[in-house]
């Protein structure tokens, strides 16, 4: 009878763990990093009224980032505004534009459509090349 007993009550267990393994959900999917914004508002940045506008979102602790904001500083012009926006510093901006992962570059036309991007670090000649690309494309 005990011997019974015993069965029966590991049988029960048994099943109740099969029913706890059957509900459980399984891990949701790994989300991508690095949105990029499609658009941007060119009043929230400097000289809304250059035709180009190329923005490095930076963060204080990241030292690529640093590397990449040397980098895109020196393309300023009178037609190519260039802005940096750093995390703690310009933390609405980040956040409006959903910005998870930096260094990242956009470069926007006039109108604030972001035209094209680069992500992580980058060469001073992949930048410039990237830039001017866009930019007579859009010319």
């Amino acid at each position: 009878m005990e011997r019974l007993l015993l069965a029966a009550v590991l049988v029960a267990f048994a099943v109740g763990v099969a029913l706890v393994l059957q509900r459980r959900r399984p891990d949701a999917p790994t989300q991508p990093r690095g949105r990029v914004p499609s658009q941007i508002d060119r009043a929230e940045f400097d000289r809304p009224e250059a035709p180009w506008l190329l923005v490095v979102f930076t963060s204080a602790d990241c030292e690529t980032c640093a590397g990449v904001w040397d980098k895109a500083r020196v393309l300023g012009s009178d037609d190519l505004v260039v802005q940096e926006v750093e995390a703690v510093r310009d933390r609405a901006l980040h956040r409006r534009y959903g910005i998870d992962a930096v260094p990242l570059v956009v470069l926007a036309d006039a109108r604030g459509v972001v035209v094209t991007h680069l992500l992580g670090p980058v060469r001073a000649e992949q930048l410039w090349e990237t830039v001017a690309r866009a930019r007579q494309a859009g010319s």
